[in-house]
């Protein structure tokens, strides 16, 4: 692993480890890990403290994870790499930025599943991956989050809709490759992407097992007109 790789993943990582519902819901004085779903993501931030303190989670945790990739890609660009050559020559390489990115990618949602100042449980990373996905795939992020409220609207379940949007995520990137690949991205980091999206898919699908368990005997609990 070479320094540059390393300084992304551990800076997006801390970055992804600030716990915004916790901190939302400190500043109203209640620890959020101890009531409803005692998860800190936004969908229990709304349903203890309200649509506004929700929102304000949920626009957080998307916000870091765009930032992430926004840092891995500026570190990459700005930390040259001096590669020895035959005959005492030199020659000075950047880490490739879409790779960056991605390497941004990966820590911030890592470091908001498992983040360092809580212990290690964190979120579901819906929020976040949203936000890395949008830094890396502006329009894969705006397709997924269009199913995603879809979804919503129509069943008011937070978890159902979160879990197609992340099945569909790998989909509708590999489709986007295949309908614009020269002008959205080159094959090879389209690829990553495809892999990145494959891998976060899996995480906020794990993350979900409780929901999936409960919306299989009917006894998940749904977003009411008046919470949202």
């Amino acid at each position: 692993m070479t320094p540059v790789l390393a300084a992304i993943l551990l800076l997006a990582y801390l970055l992804g480890s600030i716990p915004f519902g916790w901190l939302v819901a400190k500043s109203q004085r209640i620890d959020i890990r101890e009531h409803g779903s005692k998860n800190i993501g936004a969908t229990n931030v709304w349903r203890v403290l309200g649509k506004k303190y929700g929102l304000l989670t949920f626009a957080c945790d998307t916000a870091k994870g765009l930032a992430a990739v926004l840092l891995g890609r500026w570190i990459a660009g700005h930390w040259p790499v001096h590669v020895a050559l035959p005959h005492g020559h030199e020659r000075t390489v950047f880490f490739p930025a879409d790779f960056a990115g991605i390497a941004g990618a990966v820590g911030c949602v890592l470091g908001h599943s498992f983040p360092v100042w809580l212990g290690f449980r964190g979120g579901k990373s819906v929020a976040t991956s949203l936000g890395v996905i949008f830094g890396m795939m502006p329009l894969a992020a705006l397709l997924t989050f269009a199913l995603w409220g879809a979804i919503f609207k129509a069943t008011r379940y937070v978890s159902l809709a979160s879990l197609v949007a992340a099945s569909a995520l790998p989909i509708i990137v590999v489709a986007l490759m295949f309908l614009w690949p020269a002008k959205m991205w080159g094959a090879v980091v389209g690829w990553g992407n495809f892999y990145f999206a494959c891998a976060a898919a899996a995480l906020v699908i794990r993350r979900h097992r409780d929901n999936i368990r409960r919306l299989a005997a009917g006894t998940e609990n749904r977003m009411t007109n008046d919470e949202g």
